[in-house]
This record gives structure tokens, sequence and C-alpha cells, in this order.
């Protein structure tokens, strides 16, 4: 990781429960997604770019568009229930902590997709683009998921769906220029300030994995089946799937015991002022 060091600088702060949103909130500066690190694909976006693009129109309600695929599918039904779920316990959290919500949209895709980040394949995974505020996803990486990570369950591709929801978060949170900056002034702490991105990330979907655990939509197993998403995609566990080693000095999302235990604390604190992953000592 980088040796800049230091601590990104945190907006006043608004605690209390789990809408608490004192926490540095940033967004996807070089865009990564689920699978960026060891092999998983991925398209970049050159660090300014994202100032660059003029801000889309907001959604006018928690969405959901499933072009590709069949709507009455029972997978895209399950998809288009979290999305309202993970939206709705948003909206809940700003509003405890007296700000607006704004919600986005999941778009479905098959092969490929064009976005305002540029055009994507399904190769690239998951992902959320910053400038107009979109969440992508092909179904088929839940099959990837399941198969090729060894990650299967319901609660597992929910825990993906709110990963990259938890960066729509970070986007409304404002600190963007501040990631910018930082970006451009050091450079060489580029990887470790997106690991420290997407643990965030992983922390958030963990507040909203405690959220459906309030409301007792959790059955027994989901939990387990989150932890093993989270640790499928870890940079050490898929670097080492591809080349049978990892380079830690490239790492952009973590390891796999580092996704599992932000997103446990997420999950066990429910509140984002748990979720700090930009302190100064090693996440």
């Amino acid at each position: 990781m980088g040796s800049g060091g230091g601590r990104l600088p945190i907006p006043g702060g608004m605690g209390g429960g789990i809408g608490g949103l004192g926490i540095v909130g940033v967004i996807i500066v070089i865009l990564v997604t689920v699978l960026g690190g060891g092999g998983g694909g991925g398209f970049g976006v050159d660090p300014g770019a994202a100032d660059a693009f003029p801000q889309a129109p907001q959604a006018s309600d928690t969405g959901f568009e499933g072009q590709a695929p069949d709507p009455d599918d029972e997978l895209t039904q399950f998809v288009a229930f979290v999305v309202a779920d993970v939206q709705q316990s948003w909206d809940e959290a700003f509003t405890r902590a007296g700000r607006p919500y704004e919600p986005t949209r999941l778009r479905l895709f098959t092969g490929g997709v064009n976005t305002a980040c540029g055009q994507a394949s399904s190769a690239t995974g998951p992902f959320y683009c910053p400038a107009d505020r979109f969440v992508y996803l092909d179904l088929s990486f839940f099959r990837e998921l399941s198969e090729r990570y060894g990650a299967p369950g319901d609660f597992a591709q929910a825990y993906v769906i709110a990963h990259e929801f938890g960066h729509h978060v970070q986007n409304l949170l404002g600190t963007l220029p501040q990631v910018n900056q930082l970006q451009r002034e050091r450079p060489d702490d580029a990887n470790e300030l997106s690991v420290r991105l997407e643990l965030q990330a992983d922390c958030y979907a963990g507040i909203w994995a405690r959220s459906a655990y309030d409301d007792q939509l959790l059955e027994e197993g989901d939990l387990e089946e989150g932890l093993a998403a989270a640790a499928s995609v870890g940079d050490d566990r898929l670097q080492t799937q591809a080349t049978g080693t990892f380079d830690r000095e490239s790492f952009t999302h973590g390891t796999s015991e580092q996704r599992q235990r932000w997103f446990l604390v997420g999950f066990q604190d429910g509140r984002v002022d748990a979720c700090n992953t930009f302190e100064p000592s090693e996440v």
C-alpha cells in the first residue's frame, strides 16, 4: 500500500443510530468493481473524469430496471426486492439524520451496456457509475459468484447489491472532491484509498444487513452466505486463484479477512459512524 499515510478530513459529524452520517463519504475515483482485483476485470475512469460529466437527473423513486431479463423471473424479482429494501433502509437512515436520500436505480443488462462512465461488458462485474448514479448488474455474475467463486445463496447476491449501493451512499455523503484531490496529490496511495473505499462499502452493506435482520428478513444461514461472498472476492483470494500468488501493493479491494471483518462491523454496530475505514492505521 501507499506510504502517504494521514487521515482524510471528515465533515461535521451527525451521529445517532443506523443513520449517523458523520463518517467520511467517498466515491469511486478510479472505477473499481466487486471483482476488480486479481483478474476479475473492470474498466477504469480517469481520476478527474467524474467531475467532467454533467449531473444526471435523479430518479424520483426507489428504482429497478429489468430491461433484459424476464421481469417475471424469480431472480429478477429477488433483485428488485433487495434494491427496494436497501434504498428504503438508507432513506430511513438519512431521514433520521436530517438529510434527504436521493434514490438511484439498478439497471440490469446482458452482455454489455453503455453508461456515463463508458461502455462496460459483463466481465466488468457489478458496478456503480458515479457520473449517472446508476448501479449496473448482469445477472450472469451471480452464477459466477456461486460456481467460480464458491459463494452460493440468495444472501450472497444481496451482499453484492448492497455493496454497490454502498458506493451510492458514499457519493451522497459528498466528499468526492476530497478524494479526487488526494488521488491527484498522492498517486502512490491510489490503491490504498481504493481498498479503504471498498471496505467502507462492505461496512455499509453490513449496515443494511443489520436493518434487514432487525426487520426479520434474514433466515438461518444468510449471514454466513454474506460473509462467504465477501471472502470470495478478496484480492488475496482472487489473485491467488489467478496466478498462484498475490501482491499486496496491487490490492484495490482488500483481503478476504478485511472484507469479512468490515461487513461484520457494519452488521454488528449498525451505524455509519462505525465504518471509518479511513483512519491512518492498517484496516
